[in-house]
Formats: C-alpha cells, sequence, structure tokens
C-alpha cells in the first residue's frame, strides 16, 4: 500500500513536472459579423451564451477590443499576420473572382508555432485567397476543412436568387467545401450549410484529441452569424431571438464542445482559449443581423459599433477569473502575443502588433502597448485613429441604415451614405460617439493628427494619396504554364 502511494505520488509530481515543460496550446474561435451585445456577458437579450460566460468567469473580458478593418477579409489577415491589412495588401472581401491572396512571404500564427514544433488546423471560413497556393495548407496548417470564403458568395445570394440558375452563375459560381486543397463538396447547399457549424465543431473536437499529447495551434473562424444565417436542427427554434439567436447559441455551444475536449484530455489548464468576432453586425439584414450594443453603426464603418468587438479568453491559472479589461488591444496584438508565451522568433519582417500578455493575464496597473490604433476601410483608407480613450475621426464617406429598420429573414434593405468630419470623440464618457469633443481639445486633435501623419508615411492614404513606404504586395496568382 505504501509502495503503491510512494508511487502514485512520484508519478503525479512527474506528470506535473512534463505539464510545466510543455509549451502551451492555443485555440482562437473567431466569428463572423456578431457585434460587439451578441454574447450574454456583453449584454445578450433573447438568447443566453453560458459557455461563453463562463469562458468571461473563469478568464478576462476586454471591453476595449477592436478589429483593423470591419470586413472579412482585411480583418482576417490583420489577426493572422500581425500586421493592419493596408501593409500586407489585403482590403475588403475577396471572391470568387479575385486572383490574389495572402503572401507566400507572411508569416501566420500557424507558420509562427511551426518553428516550435506545433500541430496546426484551421475548422472554417479562410477568405485570404481561394487558389491552392492561397489554402492554408500552403501557409503553416497541418489540417483544413471549410469554406473558402463568405457563405453568402454562392448562387442562393440575395441579388440573385430571383433569378434562373443559369442567371445566378454569371454573378456567382457555386460554392466550394474544401479539405486541404481537395474540393470535396463543389456545390455546397442549404442543406449542407446547416451541418457545418456542428462539422467545424467535430473536427475541432477530433483535433484536440488527436494532438493532446503535443503542443498545437487551433483555429475555429466559423462561417456563422454571417448571413444567410443556417442552424441545425438541434439548435432551431431554440431562443426567443428567432434565427439569429439559435445561430448564436450553436456558436455557444461549439464552444462547450472544444472546452470539453480541452478538460476531458487534461490540458485545461495548458490551453490559453481565445474567443472574439471579425468585425460588428451587418445592421442592414434586420432580424438576421445581431446588435452592436450601445456603440454606434456596424460592420463596414469604422464607427465602433464595425470594429470594437467582443473578446474574452480563458486560461486557468494564468488568467485571474473574472477579470475585466478596458484598456484598448487588437486583433494584431495577438501573434506577438502568442510568440512570447510559445518563445517562437517572430517574423523578421516589420509587424504592427505588440505583446499585450500583461493586459490579457489581468496584471495590476498593465498599460496598453500601444501609442495608437489605425483603423482602415475601403481602398487603403485611413478612417480613424485611437489612442487611449480618445478615437479622431478622419473625413470620409461611410454607410449607415439612418434611422431606419434593417430587412427581414435574409433580405437585405439599403443603406444611405453619409459623411463624417473630422471629429474627435472620448470613448471613456462616450462610447457611442455622440458628442464630438474636437473644439474643446485642439491639442489632442493636434497630437491624433500627427499619429495619423506617420501612419500615412508608413501605411499609405493622407491627403495626397500616398503609396506608404512601409506596404508589402499581396500574393498573386501564379501564371498557368
Amino acid at each position: 500500500m505504501i509502495r503503491r502511494l510512494i508511487f502514485t505520488l512520484a508519478l503525479s509530481v512527474c506528470l506535473s513536472a512534463r505539464a510545466a515543460e510543455r509549451l502551451p496550446n492555443f485555440v482562437i474561435v473567431f466569428t463572423d459579423d456578431q457585434g460587439y451585445g451578441d454574447v450574454g456577458c456583453f449584454g445578450a437579450k433573447g438568447y443566453t451564451t453560458p459557455h461563453l460566460d463562463r469562458m468571461a468567469k473563469e478568464g478576462v473580458r476586454f471591453t476595449n477590443f477592436h478589429v483593423a478593418s470591419a470586413v472579412c477579409s482585411a480583418s482576417r489577415v490583420a489577426l493572422l499576420t500581425g500586421c493592419y491589412n493596408t501593409r500586407v495588401s489585403i482590403r475588403g472581401a475577396l471572391g470568387p473572382k479575385s486572383t490574389h491572396g495572402i503572401h507566400a512571404d507572411e508569416m501566420t500564427i500557424a507558420e509562427l508555432l511551426k518553428q516550435k514544433g506545433y500541430a496546426t488546423a484551421i475548422f472554417g471560413k479562410w477568405h485570404l485567397g481561394h487558389h491552392e497556393q492561397f489554402l492554408p495548407t500552403n501557409h503553416g496548417f497541418d489540417e483544413y476543412f471549410g469554406l473558402p470564403y463568405s457563405n453568402d458568395m454562392w448562387p442562393y445570394h440575395p441579388n440573385v436568387r430571383h433569378l434562373p440558375m443559369a442567371e445566378r452563375l454569371k454573378k456567382w459560381p457555386h460554392l466550394p467545401l474544401i479539405e486541404g486543397t481537395k474540393v470535396v463538396n463543389p456545390k455546397v447547399t442549404p442543406e449542407d450549410q446547416r451541418k457545418l457549424t456542428t462539422q467545424y465543431t467535430d473536427r475541432a473536437v477530433s483535433f484536440i484529441d488527436r494532438n493532446k499529447d503535443k503542443p498545437f495551434f487551433l483555429y475555429v473562424p466559423h462561417g456563422m452569424p454571417h448571413v444567410p444565417l443556417y442552424v441545425s436542427d438541434k439548435f432551431k427554434g431554440r431562443t426567443e431571438n428567432g434565427t439569429y439567436g439559435d445561430v448564436i447559441s450553436e456558436i455557444d455551444w461549439s464552444v462547450g464542445q472544444i472546452l470539453q475536449a480541452l478538460k476531458r484530455n487534461g490540458i485545461d489548464e495548458n490551453t490559453l482559449v481565445i474567443f472574439t468576432s471579425d468585425n460588428g453586425p451587418w445592421l442592414s439584414y434586420g432580424n438576421h443581423s445581431g446588435t452592436s450594443g450601445p456603440l454606434r453603426e456596424g460592420k463596414g464603418t469604422s464607427w465602433e459599433g464595425g470594429v470594437r468587438v467582443p473578446f474574452i479568453a480563458r486560461w486557468p491559472g494564468k488568467i485571474p477569473a473574472k477579470s475585466v479589461i478596458s484598456q484598448p488591444a487588437m486583433t494584431i496584438d495577438l501573434l506577438p502575443t502568442i510568440a512570447r508565451l510559445s518563445g517562437a522568433p517572430l517574423p523578421k519582417h516589420t509587424i504592427d502588433g505588440k505583446n499585450v500578455w500583461p493586459l490579457l493575464s489581468a496584471k495590476k496597473g498593465a498599460k496598453s502597448p500601444q501609442k495608437a490604433y489605425y483603423i482602415y476601410y475601403g481602398n487603403n483608407q485611413l478612417q480613424a485613429v485611437i489612442s487611449g480613450k480618445w478615437k479622431l475621426i478622419l473625413p470620409h464617406r461611410y454607410r449607415t441604415m439612418a434611422c431606419k429598420a434593417g430587412g427581414m429573414d435574409g433580405i437585405p434593405n439599403r443603406y444611405s451614405s453619409a459623411t463624417s468630419g473630422q471629429e474627435l470623440y472620448d470613448l471613456r464618457k462616450d462610447i457611442s460617439e455622440k458628442n464630438d469633443v474636437s473644439k474643446a481639445n485642439p491639442k489632442i486633435v493636434k497630437r491624433l493628427l500627427a499619429l495619423a501623419e506617420n501612419a500615412y508615411e508608413e501605411l499609405g492614404d493622407g491627403p495626397k494619396k500616398r503609396v506608404g513606404k512601409g506596404v508589402r504586395p499581396a500574393g498573386q496568382l501564379a501564371s498557368s504554364k
């Protein structure tokens, strides 16, 4: 009995020491068009998100977290490379006719971690180029299963679904489902889309089970709640908020399955799990869009409703429970933070993100390491500068619902166009960006304009439409031989 007890204690010490020596695992769940107010702990109504709320209770919630640009491809490339999308020349949302994508010389988080021997996988929407040379398995991922671009880029798009199929296909080709670099379903149907959230989740859980004894990076960029909305039968009709609420509930379930797999495999305390969204809600879709809560506007704008997103992170023993951080941070900061935690060397080329582990670990007195964050949209246009509590809006045109209701049941209402001036907002006092305080704070305006000038020099745009000295090209489709 004593021998058995000594052996058990020795084995426990050995396993604890081995766990301490292991590199941490990283999981990023990245949803599509989920608004700031679309998670329970951020104020969601009509449905609950118990697993995400649990993550927040057991970890940290950022209330001032931003994406670099409020549109799909631009946002995703910033997350994966630690660079503003303008630096790497990926703008807007790439479509099935695009002939460019992420450049081979850019380093993704997956490639960063490959330097340390990590297993890597992506299950979900890629959207950084659909041709083979741009696909994830050519950019550091061992496994890929998902859609190459947005789920509305198909013959059932609301703009064409009233036409005969032959006419639809002139605008939008069939939507492919890809595994690795092989198309495994060339014609994704509505019924296929209802299964995707569950399929991505099952793949994610299997990946965790198969790689529990080695360090891994798991990236789950869900296609939902981007329209058109699809949900599995097990969640259909489950919430008071209609299809949108059902979709969010299924995403929350997916997060719960991932957390359960980590716990079951005994790697819960060695894994950093991050949940966030690529931009704010697509407001023109009305009851099929989410909400930006108290924030102004939504997807496709540089107002807070477009670029401020929910962010939750959990790492038992490393991140204090029930932490709330109001300091600004951005998706570009995740790559250098992961580099710091894994010991992986940063890329040799310039990146824009900085290590925010002191913030992420809720270290007392931690401040944002960035002097400013820059918000880009459209054709490389700098539209806003955020520095501390201040946000300077630069003159630009933007889309707005202008107090109109959004559309119904998957058919959008039309946006109106509006123009901003040079405006200053105190985001600490005015999260809704209602009160322009530029006239009362000329020194702040001058300081932020100087920061904008530095950005123009490095990344382009500005009154003279300069080409930034730090801009690198996107990858271009290789010519067929």
